[in-house]
């Protein structure tokens, strides 16, 4: 009987270079189903937990913690080790008590970083483990007037639009910290002069700088951002670059 969808592996030759995977080891990696992240931006869970964190030492393992409900991605269980993992993502390890965020780091479109628990917990352990920075893709008006806001990871926030709230005046390129996984909005970063701006793509993937100029865009240019970073100047495509805050990031990346 045949197969009504597509291929649910990889060849390693064409995988992601982030993916840190030795690609003369076996002919086939995993493909991570569709979902919040394209394919090019992303890791599937199951590499994450063998390859990256190194948590399990086969795939078997990694299907079996993923079966007993071990693992959390935004403070919701995931069973697939197909699920597609990107920016911002925050994975739990229940059994181990780690917690890791997903973020442009050292060129690299993503990296793990771990969520160090301080002893006792308290209001800033719980913020950075239940909080994400999101950046809006889209901003459109859908039936009865609400007004509905796309984020990168696949989320959409509808919000009356009638009413006042938090993301009045949010345009598309602006960022939002939700709490997850309720999505409860608690603040708005737009992209703006002297707001603070990471890299999350390109061979300057992880770099932090001030915004200097939000450039319009032409014919032939995209929109651009002009940031300042260690005494440098960088003119980067503004669907490259997500706003992380004003003084200083709203979460440690």
């Amino acid at each position: 009987m045949g197969k009504k969808s597509g291929s649910n592996r990889l060849k390693r030759q064409i995988m992601p270079v982030f993916w840190q995977v030795p690609r003369k080891a076996y002919r086939f990696a995993l493909r991570p189903i569709g979902g919040p992240h394209p394919i090019n931006r992303c890791y599937p869970l199951g590499i994450l937990l063998r390859d990256v964190l190194r948590v399990v030492k086969s795939m078997r393992e990694a299907e079996k913690i993923l079966h007993n409900g071990y693992v959390y991605v935004d403070g919701v269980k995931r069973f697939d080790v197909h699920f597609p993992l990107g920016l911002m993502d925050v994975v739990e390890l229940q059994p181990l008590k780690k917690v890791y965020r997903l973020v442009p780091r050292d060129g690299f479109i993503l990296k793990p970083i771990e969520i160090v628990e301080k002893e006792g917990g308290g209001e800033e352990e719980e913020k950075e483990r239940g909080m994400k920075i999101c950046k809006v893709i889209n901003k459109s008006t859908v039936k009865g007037g609400k007004i509905q806001y796309t984020l990168h990871d696949g989320r959409n926030i509808l919000v009356d639009g009638s009413s006042s709230s938090k993301l009045d005046g949010i345009a598309v390129n602006d960022s939002i910290l939700i709490r997850i996984p309720e999505q409860e909005v608690r603040d708005v970063v737009k992209m703006e002069k002297d707001t603070l701006a990471l890299i999350i793509a390109g061979e300057n993937a992880g770099t932090i700088g001030r915004v200097i100029e939000v450039k319009k865009g032409t014919i032939t240019l995209p929109k651009r951002v002009v940031l300042e970073s260690d005494a440098k100047r960088l003119e980067i495509p503004i669907d490259i670059v997500m706003a992380i805050g004003r003084e200083r990031p709203l979460l440690n990346i």
